[in-house]
């Protein structure tokens, strides 16, 4: 722990960085960039300078973090122990911001509850400003914000060390956990103990997801059971991607329909092409009606379940290419018009800049993201005028 005079010497350094009018490379380095530049972004965002708490709402059953709220019934009273013999309140948040589960001791209790530092609390940058959750989420890296580093000056007395969880069969980022305390226990070692809750987790994240199907239909099409990539063709991944978004099942026929419409393709073919998955994934597929019976997680049905939840954002960036660009199955074709059309609309209320240029690279022909950022971007920005170039050309 460090000295509490240092610690209170940080603060004022801090402050006066605050109070600057003007901002420079020396600051930016003393600060740390990150949040620096989260800094900048809050000051941007129409935060109500009188908010005091995160926005609360009520959480459904069925959230964008249902993976997570199922590890977490394996580990929540281990987290639950160290978030109080710690005298620290821990969440546990999805790829939104919003806290999904928490644990506090009683030396913290009443100052996260004061704040919404709670299930339902939105802690999303735009919202509240630098906090060390959101920063995680967005750096995908171990954060840290220390007192008066927060935008929020009613959390200006606490300390937050956070880290990202990650799928450990697909690497994908799920949520971030943090924990939090008072600044003057302050720790070095807080970002430790972060990144051991967040492998607490992927831990239990193994033992729920035993066999786990994930499939990426984004870019490159790829199928991971438990972890190792399957050799399938287009077709079977096509079968799986269906199956996938029908998971009450579909009879032979509905899948043939759905899968080669009017194309005279026999159904012998379609069922040496389910004996053929049956095979590869050592019983996960069940029959009477077709389904698949591993525990499945996908690229695209994050992206939809961002999208129920309004994390425009997060469903912008899990959109890296072109949903199954060589498909010729109807239903395939429909869903991706849908989700395409889903995308266009987020696209128009997205409010971070570097998400949109980012989706613009992957899809230089999405001239709605290139109008969005028109309309968000300074007339000043070197940016700007290559986008109105690039927009009427």
């Amino acid at each position: 722990m460090e000295i509490k005079q240092d610690l209170s010497q940080r603060r004022q350094k801090i402050e006066q960085f605050r109070a600057s009018s003007s901002w420079s490379a020396l600051h930016a380095e003393q600060l740390g960039q990150s949040i620096a530049s989260s800094w900048q972004r809050s000051s941007s965002a129409a935060i109500p300078e009188d908010r005091s708490a995160a926005p609360l709402i009520h959480l459904q059953k069925e959230t964008y973090s249902s993976t997570l709220a199922n590890a977490l019934q394996y580990c929540a009273q281990d987290l639950k122990h160290i978030a109080e013999q710690s005298s620290m309140v821990l969440a546990v948040a999805d790829m939104g911001s919003t806290i999904i589960w928490s644990a506090s001791s009683p030396q913290m209790k009443s100052a996260a509850e004061s704040v919404h530092f709670i299930e339902g609390g939105q802690w999303r940058e735009e919202l509240v400003g630098t906090n060390a959750l959101a920063l995680s989420l967005k750096t995908q890296q171990s954060s840290c914000v220390f007192s008066n580093e927060h935008y929020m000056s009613s959390i200006h007395d606490w300390v937050c060390y956070a880290a990202p969880i990650v799928d450990p069969h697909s690497q994908q980022l799920l949520g971030v956990i943090d924990l939090s305390t008072t600044w003057q226990q302050h720790n070095s070692l807080g970002l430790l103990a972060a990144e051991r809750c967040a492998s607490i987790i992927q831990s239990a994240l193994l033992e729920h997801q035993k066999q786990q199907l994930y499939i990426r239909a984004f870019s490159v099409p790829q199928v991971l059971f438990n972890g190792k990539v399957l050799v399938l063709t287009p077709r079977q991944i096509e079968i799986l991607t269906i199956l996938a978004l029908c998971p009450q099942g579909l009879s032979l026929d509905s899948l043939h329909q759905a899968l080669y419409g009017e194309r005279k393709v026999s159904m012998g073919t379609l069922k040496a092409e389910m004996s053929q998955l049956r095979d590869v994934l050592g019983g996960m597929l069940g029959s009477r009606p077709y389904r698949l019976l591993a525990h499945v997680e996908a690229d695209f049905l994050l992206t939809e379940q961002a999208l129920d939840a309004g994390y425009i954002d997060s469903a912008l960036k899990l959109c890296s290419g072109v949903f199954l660009a060589k498909t010729e199955s109807p239903f395939l074709c429909a869903w991706r018009d849908c989700l395409e059309s889903r995308l266009s609309d987020a696209v128009f209320k997205a409010n971070e800049t570097d998400v949109l240029l980012k989706h613009v690279a992957r899809f230089p022909e999405a001239i709605d993201a290139v109008e969005r950022l028109i309309e968000l971007m300074p007339k000043t920005n070197p940016v700007y005028q290559t986008l109105l170039k690039y927009k009427d050309s």
